[in-house]
């Protein structure tokens, strides 16, 4: 691995929440079996990948009143399918997407210490908030918070975990057999909490783990949710895919890491990625298209373009062209459980009827165009160029990979593409340190606190 070219950090993420993932694909295993999981987990491994990435929903979608199951649904809990995967895996690292809203602080600690305590200091934490009421009638305070609100409580969220997790110096276990003296002194654990959405004090009950903080990841994309990651996050999981777009991000978040007093370097940047290679570019472009037809079905077109418009668009013909119905953003949600569009729903109308009179699409092809992700799309050696074009140039510092078959679609590329990518002297060969944070290139957690000397 050459020490003088920046090095591409990869991640792998379970497909099976949304329309990019095909089920009912011949090669597309259980969601829910172990045994997928333990494919995913081994293939990343193989690979010599940085972390395995899990999202999580806390309400299954819904479409009016009825389960949209052109979706993956029942996913099983995150915390038990990763500590299942630390058991059958050496390196690499775990991270779960855990929600902020509805879990308390002691909770979140105790549960990210004993995953990092067990793995060998391989957890992660994406730190999501609720974005919903629907969600928020799954949880006994119910309803849901106010952007602001969401953002307050994830922040004084994860400022109290980690106040928790430094009430154990690393040395508080002495664990002396003659003296019969286990702990250094008697307020190991100890810990007091107050702000806004917190009064809280009492002793935590789990040792510091080799991380002593497990790595934060987020997904900030509004001003306040950049700032929220540039002051709080070691990665941002983006959806920023496109160069040009991912740059500018890439820059924005930066500089807000910058201005929040910390090194630049400390944050990195990761967007979500597929990859679809051929032996040639036509068999590429060609599997793309066929891809791209089973993932934006004539339904799944619908429901997608109901999320902007929010009403019932059964009678809409998905091959005609994008309807001249206004949207109704006001009434009550007709799609649930699916992060909700932030744009101007009239303009964002309007603006997909442009689209489809412009360039003779119908609504499907719109839609399909409007929601495609990141791909990268060719023969394995030119995936890999544009792989290390993109964090060359400080687009992004690496990717979460996915595919639209889990579990084995992960295969092609470890198999493919990260063979070329060693050969550039750009990705490891080997895993040279021990924790996440090490194959990260992050900084010890006492970074961001030092640990209390209890």
């Amino acid at each position: 691995m050459s020490a003088d070219r920046k090095q591409v950090i990869l991640g792998a993420y379970f497909p099976g929440v949304n329309h990019d993932t095909v089920w009912s694909d011949p090669a597309s295993g259980s969601h829910i079996d172990f045994a997928s999981f333990e494919h995913w987990a081994r293939t990343a491994e193989r690979g010599k990948l940085d972390l395995l990435f899990l999202a999580e929903g806390l309400r299954l979608r819904t479409r009016g009143d009825a389960i949209f199951d052109q979706d993956v649904v029942g996913r099983p809990d995150t915390f038990t399918v990763l500590a299942s995967l630390a058991a059958i895996t050496e390196h690499v690292g775990l991270a779960g997407t855990i929600n902020s809203t509805f879990n308390e602080p002691y909770e979140l600690a105790r549960k990210f210490a004993s995953l990092d305590l067990l793995s060998g200091g391989r957890a992660a934490w994406n730190v999501v908030t609720s974005f919903d009421a629907p969600t928020g009638e799954n949880f006994r305070r119910g309803g849901f918070l106010a952007p602001s609100q969401r953002y307050e409580r994830a922040g004084e969220t994860l400022e109290a975990v980690r106040r928790l997790w430094d009430s154990w110096g690393s040395d508080a276990v002495v664990a002396d057999r003659d003296g019969g003296r286990f702990l250094r002194d008697a307020h190991v654990g100890d810990f007091a909490v107050q702000g806004n959405q917190f009064d809280i004090a009492g002793r935590f009950s789990t040792p510091r783990s080799p991380q002593g903080h497990p790595v934060v990841l987020q997904a900030g994309e509004s001003p306040a949710g950049r700032d929220f990651a540039a002051k709080h996050s070691d990665a941002i999981f983006s959806r920023y895919q496109q160069f040009d777009e991912a740059r500018a991000f890439y820059a924005d978040v930066k500089a807000r890491v910058a201005k929040a007093g910390r090194n630049p370097d400390e944050v990195k940047i990761l967007p979500s990625a597929a990859v679809i290679l051929g032996d040639t570019e036509a068999e590429a472009r060609d599997r793309h298209a066929d891809i791209r037809n089973r993932q934006v079905d004539p339904l799944t077109s619908i429901v997608l373009a109901e999320m902007v418009w929010n009403r019932d668009l059964s009678d809409v013909d998905p091959d005609g062209p994008v309807p001249d119905l206004e949207p109704t953003p006001d009434a009550p949600k007709w799609i649930k459980g699916r992060a909700p569009l932030t744009q101007d729903a009239h303009a964002t109308a309007e603006a997909w009827r442009e689209l489809g009179r412009a360039e003779g699409l119908s609504l499907r092809q719109v839609v399909t165009k409007v929601f495609d992700r990141n791909v990268f799309v060719g023969t394995p050696g030119k995936v890999a160029a544009e792989i290390e074009r993109y964090v060359e140039q400080e687009a992004v510092d690496g990717f979460i990979l996915g595919s639209h078959v889990s579990p084995s679609g992960l295969d092609e590329v470890v198999d493919r593409v990260v063979p070329l990518l060693q050969d550039r002297g750009v990705f490891r060969t080997e895993y040279t340190g021990t924790t996440l944070r090490d194959n990260l290139g992050l900084e010890p957690a006492e970074r961001f606190g030092e640990p209390a000397t209890s």
